[in-house]
């Protein structure tokens, strides 16, 4: 019982260790409208330090990931990578594949996809809302 209530209070405080973070952190969400395009969407958010210059990882489908150095947000959840691509563009990498298309961009939170979407289509956005691991959601726009 000691174990578990000592658990219990551990988890709290960190839940409130984190809050502070995630009250200040950058908003994305006017950017996640669609109505931009992959260099709109990375560009500044380089510029202002917000994530790594150089990807972490990029896709065989050219949508490049970025690791983020600051706190963001998209609809209330915590970003947990950036994404993006754009052709012919030097900010992103190409992959070994076919590309997603002219551009894309977006973010992976941290969260549940059925709560990720609910607030992606309050707020009216029409960006894809797909489960990328468990409790990890991803929200991206993409040229037709």
């Amino acid at each position: 019982m000691k174990n578990v209530l000592r658990t219990a209070l551990f988890g709290a405080l960190l839940i409130l260790a984190a809050a502070p973070g995630i009250a200040s952190a950058k908003s994305l969400d006017d950017a996640l409208d669609c109505h931009s395009n992959g260099h709109k969407f990375v560009a500044p958010l380089l510029a202002a330090g917000d994530i790594e210059r150089d990807p972490m990882h990029v896709e065989s489908n050219s949508v490049n990931a970025f690791h983020t150095e600051h706190d963001l947000t998209a609809y209330g959840f915590g970003v947990y990578v950036v994404l993006g691509y754009q052709a012919n563009d030097p900010i992103f990498r190409q992959g070994s594949g076919t590309p997603i298309g002219e551009w894309a961009y977006g973010v992976v939170v941290k969260g549940m996809k059925s709560s990720v979407e609910a607030a992606v289509r309050k707020a009216g956005s029409d960006a894809t809302v797909k489960q990328a691991f468990p409790f990890l959601t991803a929200i991206v726009c993409a040229s037709d």
